[in-house]
């Protein structure tokens, strides 16, 4: 077995493509080799900014003759069956084979050098890979038929064991030589195989591994900051992007002028991290420091002096430029800008961002006058609302706009607006995705609930909904958003009226919309608690109930039931039920009328009828006193009387008196356990 090694070398590769572009590489290259049947023991990807590397460990020195046979019609068939398979298979009817009456059609592919594979494989590989943005380069580039490359290529290494694959591609021609660090080893570098790649490579000031060079970025940033009496604010993405940035990563550990704390810290993080992609640190109080840490890709004699200087000058700058936006800013009341939504359009079938407003401050202040969200002031949700996207038309936000809402909040504290509306203003964003922090303030909270309510209300009425796996208007994660909102605040609230309510406030509600919009939510709960851990049939046999629209009920209901089908109860009452329901089905009857018996019971029947009597009361209280393990426990009671009625009595009886009877008896089993879930859902 023999390893295989491919560095493709060009000019500077965008550090967000190369992590696809290794998936890619190998994905590329193993469906190549599978065509003729060659398979890697292993394969190993490696991206630099000036590099794209591949080696595959332990293929063989040839592929083995393939004999493939593929049957055609029977000999007996009419002549344009055969003739058919004949342009299908490409042969003539003297090269078939005829078994037992049955034509086959049989080729033998001879085995070839995995070399020549490979030299086939790899500019089949280039010309069909799927950079995100590619360019043609020299005079080549004045015909589209030229190679396209997310840079132009400079250099191939195509090595099977220690000998050359030889392949020219857009003019280069493969071989044994690549080039190290652009300052610290300029020079070529011959490689021998793929066994000393990585080692020559960085005795060249180059470490190829990805990996390597993000813990070295991670490791060293933490020691830096932590001799300088500081913490780290980690950031992987960070970590990521640096080691996509360089090939022999130096961090180093700067300051800035400490003045520029008086601008908010998600500025200055923001700053530093989008601008100049620089680490931040925070101090032993957790408060954002005037220090920074850069990634150098060379390491400097003057232990990086010269480098932290310039760096620092560059982040000044950029830091001047964020507090003159802040401070000017400041200056305009958020009212005023507030007004200026009126110019900037939400949709063009829902008009401007200050019409959306207007109705998320009519619901936020509707949601806290209904007490839906208890301890909500109405006046104070209505200001919020009335502010939150105010600075939308900041300098701030249109240099930054991740921190549209974050802005606001500081803006609106500085303003001498109240605490609450400060805080509901910063955050009424959130949840923005899954794991993202859940507001539980009240003003917060209704302001966050109205506006994705509003969101979702809107574009469902306009027929915008979410198809496939397209989701233009991020309507999914608005939708999650609400569900989170309500179940992390216990909020009581029948849907169904709120975004009926949400609609109205543009137009007359459709009540078909209203129930596009419920059965979207419902959907998205299922997904949520799928994903939680919570079986599909357990959501299915509490939604299957219908008409409930009180989704922290709905949720109730559903650990409940999955707590008490994992107990022994639980499992032998599913089976007694399952059995009643068969028999029942079987029998076709959907309903049956209790009556009191015109003939004596067996002893178990009347056990069973006593069960009931007890059980069916007790969780109807059970229930409407949301006390849903109650009601299992209720139910529970009913396992030993259904086992022990299964095992005496005689359902189908003779006597019809008492067949009738005693269908009505599962038939009112049935409807017990419907009464907390319909457990036909439920698999087992």
């Amino acid at each position: 077995m023999t390893d295989f090694l491919l560095e493709l070398r060009s000019e500077e590769i965008p550090a967000r493509m190369q992590a696809k572009a290794r998936e890619d590489l190998a994905r590329l290259f193993a469906a190549e080799l599978a065509q003729s049947g060659i398979a890697a023991a292993e394969t190993i990807t490696f991206a630099t900014p000036r590099r794209l590397a591949l080696i595959l460990r332990g293929l063989p020195e040839a592929t083995e003759a393939v004999r493939e046979e593929v049957k055609g019609p029977r000999s007996s068939a009419p002549p344009q069956a055969l003739e058919g398979f004949l342009r299908k298979t490409g042969l003539t009817r003297e090269q078939l084979e005829e078994r037992d009456g049955v034509f086959f059609a049989v080729t033998e592919r001879p085995g070839r050098a995995t070399a020549e594979v490979l030299a086939a494989a790899i500019p089949a590989v280039i010309r069909a890979f799927p950079w995100p943005k590619s360019m043609r380069w020299g005079a080549d580039s004045r015909s589209t038929e030229s190679q396209r490359w997310v840079r132009p290529l400079h250099g191939i290494v195509a090595l099977f064991g220690g000998e050359i694959v030889s392949v020219t591609v857009a003019g280069v021609e493969s071989g044994a030589a690549t080039l190290g660090h652009r300052f610290h080893h300029p020079g070529v570098i011959t490689i021998g195989s793929a066994a000393d790649y990585v080692e020559k490579l960085r005795a060249a000031h180059v470490i190829v591994d990805q990996d390597e060079r993000m813990a070295i970025i991670r490791d060293r940033a933490t020691a830096l900051a932590r001799e300088a009496g500081l913490e780290l604010i980690a950031d992987e993405g960070l970590v990521a992007e640096n080691a996509g940035l360089t090939e022999w990563p130096v961090p180093l550990l700067g300051r800035f002028d400490a003045a520029f704390l008086e601008v908010p810290p998600e500025v200055i993080q923001l700053t530093a991290r989008v601008n100049q992609k620089y680490f931040v640190c925070r101090d032993g109080a957790g408060k954002l420091a005037n220090a920074f840490v850069c990634t150098a890709n060379i390491a400097a004699t003057d232990g990086g002096a010269k480098i932290v200087e310039g760096n620092r000058k560059v982040l000044a700058a950029r830091l001047s430029d964020a507090r003159f936006f802040y401070e000017t800013d400041l200056k305009v009341a958020l009212e005023e800008q507030a007004r200026k939504l009126e110019k900037i359009v939400f949709h063009e079938k829902l008009g401007s961002v200050a019409e959306k407003v207007e109705r998320v401050a009519k619901l936020a202040e509707w949601l806290a006058t209904e007490r839906i969200v208890p301890g909500c002031d109405p006046r104070l949700a209505r200001r919020a609302a009335e502010l939150a996207k105010a600075d939308l038309v900041t300098g701030m936000v249109g240099e930054f706009p991740e921190l549209q809402g974050v802005m606001g909040g500081y803006y609106a504290a500085a303003q001498g607006e109240p605490r609450e509306v400060a805080e509901a203003i910063r955050d009424h964003y959130k949840p923005v995705g899954q794991g993202d922090e859940v507001p539980t303030a009240p003003v917060t909270v209704a302001v966050s609930l109205a506006d994705k309510i509003d969101t979702l209300a809107q574009f469902f009425a306009e027929d915008m909904k979410p198809t496939g796996s397209k989701d233009p208007f991020a309507l999914r994660r608005a939708g999650l958003g609400i569900l989170e909102l309500l179940a992390r605040n216990g909020l009581r609230a029948h849907l169904f009226g709120v975004v009926n309510n949400a609609m109205m406030l543009r137009a007359p509600a459709n009540p078909v919309c209203v129930d596009e919009v419920m059965q979207f939510l419902i959907d998205r709960l299922k997904v949520q608690q799928r994903e939680a851990g919570v079986r599909h049939d357990l959501i299915d046999a509490v939604f299957a109930l219908g008409g409930e629209d009180d989704l922290v009920r709905l949720l109730a209901r559903v650990h409940a039931l999955q707590s008490f089908v994992g107990t022994d109860d639980g499992a032998n009452l599913l089976a007694g039920y399952k059995r009643a329901a068969n028999i029942l089905k079987k029998e076709g009857v959907d309903t049956a009328e209790w009556k009191p018996l015109a003939y004596a019971p067996e002893p178990d029947e009347a056990s069973l009828i006593a069960a009931l009597d007890a059980a069916e009361p007790a969780a109807a209280d059970a229930v409407a006193n949301e006390d849903f393990e109650a009601a299992m426990a209720a139910l529970a009671t009913l396992r030993a009387p259904i086992d022990a009625f299964f095992d005496t009595v005689t359902v189908n009886d003779a006597d019809p008196a008492k067949r009738d009877a005693r269908l009505a008896l599962l038939a009112r089993v049935r409807a017990a356990v419907h009464s907390v879930a319909d457990f036909s859902r439920i698999e087992g």
